[in-house]
């Protein structure tokens, strides 16, 4: 007599499996599971690192030390639907202590130039470098705080409430730090005139 199989539901493909899924995952055991969360969020999480430190290589160990850290403390991740926004709170720690750091030695290089394009006037171009330099310059002389709000709202885009999430602050007081950051920022680029 032959047995009946007993139905039972196809694993979801990873690009299926939710954020919270993966996280229960990795806690059950299933180690390479932490992989779908780094191809998920690396990306970001670099582009972000990049904006706040001005050096790729500086970004990529950033990045990495975030993602160890993530790895090893996961089980402390309190909503692990939102394990990606965890994961930038690391990493913007992190970058925050980089910048502060009296320590740090990276200085971003600027290998090549913007080159022109071939149908651009090279003045142009130059000019839009130049503008480029200076508003990297005056980034780095803000606070790391008020760099960090700026750039998730002004560069990356973000909303006042997904940045206050991010950051653990009050809308009311974000909305005060990018202020302070764009009132600095103009002074900075004032002197630069």
């Amino acid at each position: 007599m032959q047995r009946a199989h007993a139905y039972v539901p196809a694993m979801p493909t990873p690009a299926e499996r939710t954020d919270a899924q993966v996280v229960r995952d990795v806690l059950d055991g299933e180690r390479d599971a932490f992989r779908l969360l780094v191809r998920r969020y690396g990306d970001v999480l670099h582009a972000h690192a990049l904006r706040m430190v001005g050096s790729q290589d500086a970004a990529a160990d950033l990045v990495q030390q975030a993602f160890v850290q993530g790895y090893r403390k996961l089980s402390s991740c309190r909503e692990p639907a939102r394990v990606g926004a965890w994961l930038f709170r690391i990493l913007a720690n992190r970058c925050r202590d980089h910048v502060r750091s009296p320590r740090r030695r990276d200085v971003p290089l600027q290998v090549l130039p913007d080159l022109p394009s071939v149908r651009g006037d090279p003045a142009d171009a130059a000019a839009r470098a130049e503008v480029r330099s200076r508003v990297r310059a005056a980034l780095d002389r803000l606070t790391p705080e008020q760099r960090e709000a700026f750039v998730l709202k002004h560069i990356e885009g973000l909303s006042y409430e997904e940045i206050a999430a991010a950051m653990s602050l009050s809308v009311a007081s974000l909305k005060m730090r990018v202020h302070r950051a764009r009132e600095s920022l103009r002074g900075i680029l004032e002197e630069f005139v």
